[in-house]
């Protein structure tokens, strides 16, 4: 929470690293660099969010203002649906009201839970227009990073509190699913890798040329395969230059 970080970055970026212990006087990457691909910003004037679920972030777009955080996501197979949603609304101090599916977990939980250290939707909520999902803050700071919920989106209690008294009622939330971030500038191309944590993308190679094809046109590029490789196999989520774009004479 110091550096503002989630789990999954830290350990990423310093996989020899013990994450709860680290040694004494141990170097340690703080992986604060953050690419955001052209398709992320949309050509709107209108606030948005934008949650990249493999990432473990939420962008907040207010042109030309944008605030990126880490988030806690849903465990295996309880990832909300991809889709677009909106801010329906929101609530200081909410009640939490254990839906079945975790009563079923755990049936000595009451039915409703009220504002308090043992709620785990923390101080604000934001709530979203489609299924019993939420953007809230939590108990459970260590949490931030990680696959923890049933579904709904963790934060920390100063980035929720943001958001909270920034976003307006009817804002939009695209929810995506991208763990290969790719972006050009000055004619280098730069990759961000994330564990495929669905396992959604069968082909990485070709998926990233897809990519680099509908990003760069008929313009001429060469990439690095070993980089690619060694990001497909051990993603660090360090943004890292794995390629060029040609230009010509």
């Amino acid at each position: 929470m110091t550096f503002e970080v989630g789990y999954q970055h830290l350990l990423l970026a310093n996989p020899e690293v013990d994450p709860w212990l680290p040694k004494t006087n141990q170097t340690i990457i703080i992986p604060y660099q953050i690419l955001v691909p052209k398709e992320f910003i949309l050509k709107s004037q209108d606030p948005y969010i934008l949650v990249n679920l493999p990432e473990m972030r939420l962008y907040f777009f207010n042109p030309p203002f944008m605030f990126i955080a880490p988030i806690g996501i849903g465990d295996e197979g309880k990832l909300p649906p991809l889709d677009t949603y909106f801010i329906k609304g929101k609530k200081e101090k909410p009640y939490w009201y254990p839906p079945p599916s975790i009563k079923a977990e755990d049936p000595a939980l009451p039915d409703v839970v009220p504002p308090g250290p043992e709620n785990p939707m923390g101080e604000y909520a934001l709530y979203l227009s489609k299924g019993l999902y939420a953007i809230h803050g939590t108990n459970k700071i260590y949490s931030i990073g990680r696959r923890s919920t049933h579904g709904c989106i963790r934060m920390y209690p100063q980035h929720i509190k943001f958001l909270y008294k920034t976003v307006p009622i009817g804002t939009k939330v695209f929810i995506v699913y991208e763990p290969y971030k790719i972006a050009v500038e000055k004619n280098k191309i730069y990759l961000q890798a994330f564990p495929d944590i669905e396992n959604k993308i069968k082909n990485p190679l070709v998926y990233i040329l897809k990519k680099l094809d509908q990003l760069l046109g008929e313009k001429d590029y060469k990439i690095d395969l070993l980089k690619l490789e060694k990001q497909f196999e051990n993603p660090d989520g360090l943004v890292h230059q794995i390629g060029e774009v040609k230009i010509s004479k």
